[in-house]
């Protein structure tokens, strides 16, 4: 779709459409949000396609961060959403996590992490680094480890929640999956979920506002040669406008803006829809109050 119909929308600063890259492989290091995108997030959403037993990522040593990050391995088939189709090993606080599933790893700040490795890998998927602040990390002592005392298995959530969504949807994975939540880690205060669509969602994601936090949508293609590809094409509406998407995209809705409904042209891929709530640390504490569906035109949720 043409850029020039899209620069004269005051919304269209809160987008990202095409990722800043930092390697030269064609999935490697894909950041779609930073405070050099959209200064007004002050997170860092940074997609990688895991092929290989050989990709480290960013995480071959052992490192700190000066905020909280979460680590999420998606599976990349709508079919088994929860089969990760490859083996990991993580070490957390000095603490090896392993996992061969769709997983998600909570890295409180200040907490010792990696190295990471690949046991095995089956098919492609998508390992999503998701920082919730802008500081860079430093390395540490490879000998450093945990005092062998605290189990941080806890912050590993390998099922997720199902409880986002309405009834029934057509063409979307309902309920979808979460997989940050304060229910499942009491220390989090933000809440993710996310879901396949393979047709074109029948009824579309109602128009809402949130009044108290800032939303992020993320849409992810599925196709493992061509990263960048979304598989489909939607309008999203938000503000009083909407925009139009046929590439993987981060969109990024500030607390009080309206957005939706999400308007589906077409489905040629089945490909991930993914919501995150920021500073909400349940599903009713983010949505609470958000639909605009009531017949007097009030709102209400979640839904």
């Amino acid at each position: 779709m043409g850029d020039s119909s899209m620069a004269a929308s005051k919304y269209e600063r809160f987008v990202v459409r095409k990722p800043l890259r930092d390697q030269c492989h064609p999935g490697y290091g894909l950041t779609y949000m930073s405070a050099a995108q959209i200064p007004e997030a002050n997170l860092n959403i940074r997609l990688n396609w895991v092929y290989d037993t050989s990709q480290a990522h960013g995480y071959s040593s052992q490192q700190v961060l000066n905020d909280d990050q979460l680590l999420l391995h998606i599976g990349m088939s709508p079919d088994t959403p929860q089969a990760l189709g490859g083996t990991v090993e993580f070490q957390l606080g000095g603490q090896p996590i392993v996992f061969n599933t769709t997983t998600s790893v909570f890295i409180p700040k200040g907490t010792p992490f990696g190295p990471l490795s690949w046991k095995e890998i089956r098919r492609p998927h998508v390992q999503l680094a998701i920082t919730f602040g802008n500081s860079n990390s430093r390395a540490l002592d490879q000998t450093a480890a945990g005092s062998g005392t605290f189990d941080y298995e806890q912050y590993v959530i390998r099922s997720p929640l199902r409880e986002a969504g309405p009834p029934h949807v057509d063409g979307r994975q309902n309920p979808t999956m979460t997989y940050l939540s304060r229910p499942q880690i009491n220390a989090v205060n933000n809440y993710i979920e996310f879901g396949w669509i393979w047709d074109p969602p029948n009824p579309d994601l109602p128009k809402m506002r949130h009044d108290n936090y800032d939303e992020i949508v993320l849409h992810i293609g599925s196709d493992p040669e061509n990263p960048e590809a979304l598989g489909g094409a939607l309008q999203f509406g938000l503000g009083e406008e909407f925009l139009e998407f046929d590439t993987t995209h981060c969109v990024y809705a500030p607390r009080g803006t309206d957005h939706g409904p999400l308007r589906w042209k077409e489905v040629r891929r089945p490909l991930i829809e993914l919501a995150m709530m920021l500073g909400a640390g349940t599903l009713e504490e983010g949505w609470a109050n958000s639909f605009f569906d009531q017949p007097d035109g009030s709102r209400r949720g979640p839904k």
